[in-house]
């Protein structure tokens, strides 16, 4: 049944590919090591039954190649495999291959066709294959509390998601292919892909196996990665936009029809970062841009699209680290590549462009500092210097100390760079990186020949160094004192001394002097050690080292603001259940403690978090970050230890928390506080404390949601006001010599 369908599908197939223009060329050989050059696929698609039907036309190059390895996914079965004797004759009789499946794992089975089958030159194949894909999304297994759901593909009642980890079509790794795709579906569903749509209509008879199909078919796809398929029942809605380039693109939502009303939302978001990025990076490589909404959580960045969850749509997901960041793939990612095996450079600089610049460019000078601050904690907290790694090394995100490294360490070094060569070098570099290697792959080494080519720069020093080198500067100012001039004015001096393998950097000081005045002063590292000397008009009071975060370094913990991810990331953790009754399954704090203990069992039990029972009187354990769950009921007897490392900051009240001063009360009032640990340098103690059961509930699974503030009061689950306590250790008195100098 399934060979009979297909070689009639292959005929009607044939037809469509006749009447179609030709594909997009590939890229150059050079640039590729897979041999897959273009795919011409009609694909039918049951989402009652997790399953599709599919023909593919392929046109493979097998170069010096000795046998070409093709992978599909193992719950699909290649039916027939036909390989035609010219690419340019539709009328030509194929010649079926003979194959075998010769390896399978959980994740593709491989075909192995020796290249003597294939002759000389290019050869057109056709695969007929059918089968299901169905591997339902699942709660992610690392130690994250918000995360993306976890699938290799999946088609199901509840939507439809086939990616490159699918496999839902034959190929070979590293191919740069362009596609022309056709897809049947049953009515009322929508499908999505890396192009625009060329029409939609009913499924012509004898192509599909049912009347009441739609056949989809977009504009054949610049040649790319892979090719990526979404479907569901959307509500559509297309926009057509110019910029003031006068590029046109068709911007686009496809959206549930809960949530059909944010469109305009989306679309005019969309337009914005569209515009901006247009003038820093050059045209928009393709003719349309959507916003799909998808069945499970997600936040992907596909050639032309991007996929999110309805979580996040419904929460309005238009900032520059979400919409904005998938929109600069666009051109980082999706249409310059990576070339994987020397390292993944396009997720930090995106990071940068999107997560960091875009609140330099609109002019939030304060955002864009606190991005920057971000970065360099994200960094210092997730990476200790024992499990750091050259950038080079990064290739995708695993967990936090990836993140870490591969977006927010990256993101730094461009800055960095954009420093060493200044606006007007960079921004010309960029849209010359994305004019040369569109449609190609490009690694670090090519990202170093082009900026240096572009600003005239020998840059060999800063890439061997940040890219090559693991590591930061790690930094301390010594022997700071200031002398008084006979003149009046103040001569400051001091070294700064690196610990580890010397950086080059720049390194400002900002410093504090009497009558209110401050003032910042560009210094450099060098050497090991490196002198300074500053004139200054007023006595100086405090010196700061790098107070706006413009320069990638190593930060003492206890020299960080305390936040929960210390918590998170220390490597003793304990959990104190200050309640009066057990933390069971119908606790408010229930859940909470049931998901710490559950990615807990997954480690070694040394590295695990300790749950302590509570104790009135308690002291803390001897190490490590303590998170304390309490209610008014224990708030008499552990107000003392929270003085003890809060000090005057915090207190639990009956209905309430008071802050600084501020009182917050009321029985929706849910508190998150973290201090540094007096007895034990770089770790916290954070209390998580509730004024009501609903409280405790509204809080407590999105908790490490705000793991960078150092405090949080909540009103009915939202935050309504947070931040974050500057360490005592950040600035260093100065000392006057009383001596007077005779300049």
């Amino acid at each position: 049944m399934a060979n009979a369908y297909s070689g009639l599908a292959l005929a009607c197939v044939l037809w469509l590919i006749s009447l179609s223009p030709p594909l997009p060329e590939p890229a150059a050989a050079s640039d590729s090591s897979g041999p897959i050059l273009r795919h011409d696929l009609f694909v039918q698609i049951d989402p009652e039954r997790h399953a599709l039907v599919a023909t593919d036309r392929f046109t493979i190059d097998p170069g010096q190649a000795r046998a070409i390895q093709l992978s599909l996914a193992p719950t699909l079965q290649l039916d027939r495999l036909v390989l035609f004797p010219s690419q340019t004759s539709r009328d030509d009789a194929g010649r079926d291959l003979s194959f075998d499946v010769d390896h399978q794992s959980a994740a593709a089975q491989h075909i192995t066709i020796p290249v003597s089958l294939l002759g000389k030159g290019p050869a057109t194949m056709t695969a007929y294959y059918h089968g299901t894909i169905n591997d339902p999304p699942k709660e992610p297994r690392h130690l994250r509390f918000v995360t993306p759901s976890e699938t290799a593909g999946h088609i199901g009642p509840e939507g439809i998601y086939l990616s490159s980890e699918t496999q839902w079509y034959l190929d070979v790794p590293e191919s740069l292919s362009a596609y022309r795709l056709r897809v049947a579906l049953p009515s009322g569903w929508t499908a999505v892909t890396q192009a625009k749509v060329r029409s939609s209509d009913s499924c012509p008879a004898g192509l599909c196996t049912s009347r009441d199909l739609t056949l989809t078919e977009w504009d054949p796809s610049q040649p790319t990665e892979a090719l990526t398929l979404v479907a569901n029942r959307f509500v559509a809605k297309t926009r057509d936009w110019s910029s003031k380039e006068g590029q046109r693109v068709q911007l686009g939502t496809y959206l549930f029809p809960e949530d059909a009303q944010l469109a305009d939302e989306y679309l005019d978001a969309t337009a914005r970062y569209l515009e901006t990025y247009i003038a820093l990076l050059g045209p928009y490589p393709f003719d349309t841009f959507a916003v799909v909404e998808n069945f499970f959580a997600s936040g992907l960045g596909m050639p032309s699209f991007t996929l999110l969850g309805s979580g996040v749509i419904k929460r309005h997901y238009v900032q520059p680290y979400a919409l904005g960041h998938e929109i600069v793939h666009s051109w980082i990612g999706n249409a310059v590549f990576n070339r994987m095996e020397q390292g993944n450079w396009v997720e930090g600089l995106t990071t940068y462009l999107a997560n960091y610049y875009w609140h330099e460019w609109s002019g939030d000078q304060d955002q864009a500092r606190d991005q920057r601050r971000l970065m360099l904690r994200g960094y210092n907290l997730h990476v200790p210097p024992e499990r750091d790694y050259p950038l080079r090394q990064f290739t995708q995100k695993h967990d936090e100390r990836d993140n870490a490294i591969g977006y927010q360490k990256a993101a730094m070094v461009f800055h960095l760079l954009r420093r060493e060569l200044g606006d007007e070098p960079f921004w010309r570099s960029l849209k010359q990186l994305v004019a040369q290697y569109r449609g190609r792959r490009a690694d670090w080494q090519d990202l170093e020949r082009v900026f240096g080519d572009t600003s005239g720069k020998n840059l060999r020093w800063f890439f061997a160094q940040w890219i090559e080198q693991r590591g930061a500067p790690d930094v301390d100012v010594k022997d700071v004192s200031a002398r008084r001039s006979i003149a009046g004015s103040f001569s400051l001096r001091g070294h700064v001394v690196q610990t580890g393998p010397p950086f080059q950097s720049p390194l400002p000081f900002r410093i504090r002097m009497s009558g209110g005045g401050e003032q910042i002063f560009p210094t450099r590292l060098l050497d090991s050690e490196s002198p300074f000397t500053i004139s200054l008009p007023l006595r100086p009071l405090s010196i700061e080292v790098d107070p706006d975060a413009t320069v990638l370094r190593r930060i003492p913990r206890q020299h960080l603001p305390p936040v929960l991810n210390h918590y998170v990331t220390d490597r003793h953790r304990s959990v104190v259940a200050a309640l009066e009754e057990p933390v069971d399954a119908g606790h408010p704090f229930g859940e909470l403690a049931t998901r710490i203990e559950a990615q807990e069992s997954q480690k070694p039990v040394s590295e695990r978090t300790a749950m302590i029972p509570f104790v009135h009187g308690m002291l803390l354990p001897p190490e490590g970050s303590v998170l304390v769950l309490t209610t008014p009921a224990s708030r008499e007897a552990l107000q003392p230890v929270l003085e003890t490392h809060c000090g005057s900051r915090v207190q639990l009240r009956e209905g309430g928390v008071t802050i600084e001063g501020t009182t917050y009360d009321g029985p929706a009032i849910a508190t998150l506080v973290s201090c540094h640990r007096r007895d034990h340098p770089g770790s916290v103690v954070t209390w998580l404390y509730a004024t009501s059961p609903q409280a405790a509930n509204a809080v407590a699974r999105l908790l490490f949601f705000y793991g960078w503030n150092s405090f949080v009061v909540f009103q009915h689950g939202k935050p309504i006001v947070r931040g974050e306590w500057e360490p005592s250790q950040a600035r260093m008195e100065v000392v006057i010599d009383e001596s007077v100098s005779d300049r």
